[in-house]
């Protein structure tokens, strides 16, 4: 591993560890000499004191190999203690348990050659070696709890992040899939507003006999329907490209059905609606989305695919009991397959239904084509 460089520790890391060692040191020198004539030991304590003064602050940058000289010059001097206290934190706090426990037991050894040859103030070696292994003991304990808690604590600013990003993650996929539905939702739109269009400009192709009024108001109603399906078409532009301004488009209901029936017959779609349902106003939105798509589907493909066939609708259901649809109408010459309506067709009507946890059918039967769903209404 590379040791750090000087302007990796700000100038107030070095200048705590210089300070700390300055002034322990001093404190272990005047309290050593303190009412002590003054001797050769004492020129010896200064120099030891001076050396380890110097190599103290090289412990932020190579713990180990400092703090092992500064163990060696405490051998020598008590003077150097507070240095090489200073640098077994450093190594506990930094480094593995097994350096620590190494360098704790380097610096024992130079407190037993100190307490050995340099008096302790009047306390027995043996109690002496004592407390210098409590000392170690506690410091290398204190940096093998320190650096698991700083472990513990990066884990969790991990776990935090990660998770941030997940929800991130969940939330873009959550947009996704509401933009992809109700991009959906407005292709159903579309296409049902361009078949009537499609009715309407037929008509118009094929009865230039017409008087000047119904030609009129053909031409009116297929430019207010060209109109509101460039502003359909826009909106769903807007949603496959707008990451940042997603707003649910409304969602049609039970009520729509009339509405949605009126336009089929204004396109000139014989169209029967028998709607027996209890309180339309109280069912779910997901209920009510896929009723309203399934009629809608169903009307769509009997003016593509049997243009000028009566239509019948049915609506039955109500809360706990479900909600039962079908629609029917007669097959045309030469009609063409019922379940396609522009690319989705009945296989996305399926797919819709099942996710709202129903049942579709659609078969012919005895000249007629027949759609049925049935979607569940929680009571």
């Amino acid at each position: 591993m590379t040791a750090p460089r000087c302007r990796d520790y700000p100038l107030g890391a070095i200048g705590s560890v210089l300070g700390a060692a300055v002034v322990l040191g001093v404190t272990t020198l005047v309290s050593w000499w303190a009412g002590h004539p003054l001797g050769p030991l004492f020129a010896l304590d200064v120099v030891t004191g001076l050396l380890s003064w110097a190599v103290a602050p090289l412990v932020l940058w190579w713990p180990v190999q400092a703090t092992v000289v500064l163990s060696v010059l405490a051998a020598v001097s008590p003077t150097a203690t507070p240095a090489a206290t200073i640098g077994a934190i450093q190594v506990a706090r930094r480094k593995p348990l097994r350096a620590a426990v190494a360098v704790a037991a380097v610096g024992i050894g130079a407190h037993a050659v100190q307490g050995w040859w340099r008096s302790s103030g009047g306390m027995p070696y043996g109690w002496w070696l004592v407390l210098v292994t409590v000392g170690y003991g506690g410091l290398v304990g204190w940096g093998a709890w320190a650096q698991a808690r700083e472990a513990l604590i990066r884990s969790l600013h991990e776990r935090a992040e990660r998770a941030e990003a997940e929800q991130g993650r969940r939330v873009a996929e959550a947009r996704m899939l509401e933009r992809r539905k109700i991009a959906r939702e407005m292709h159903d739109v579309l296409a049902h507003r361009l078949s009537l269009l499609a009715t309407f400009a037929g008509a118009m192709e094929f009865r230039p006999d017409s008087s000047p009024e119904q030609m009129s108001r053909a031409a009116g109603v297929v430019r207010d329907g060209v109109h509101q399906a460039l502003e359909e078409l826009r909106e769903v532009i807007s949603l496959l490209r707008d990451d940042d301004s997603l707003e649910l488009h409304p969602q049609p209901v039970l009520a729509d059905v009339p509405r949605l029936v009126e336009e089929s017959r204004s396109a000139g779609t014989e169209v029967e609606l028998e709607q027996a349902v209890e309180e339309p106003g109280e069912a779910p939105p997901v209920v009510a989305r896929t009723a309203y798509r399934v009629i809608q589907e169903g009307l769509t493909n009997a003016r593509k695919h049997a243009a000028g066939q009566g239509v019948r609708v049915a609506v039955r259901g109500g809360p706990g009991d479900g909600l039962e649809i079908e629609v029917r109408n007669a097959l045309g010459p030469g009609h063409a397959p019922p379940g396609w309506s522009g690319g989705a067709g009945l296989v996305g009507l399926t797919e819709r239904v099942q996710l709202a946890g129903g049942r579709l059918d659609h078969q012919e039967v005895a000249g007629e084509f027949r759609l049925r769903a049935s979607i569940p209404w929680p009571p």
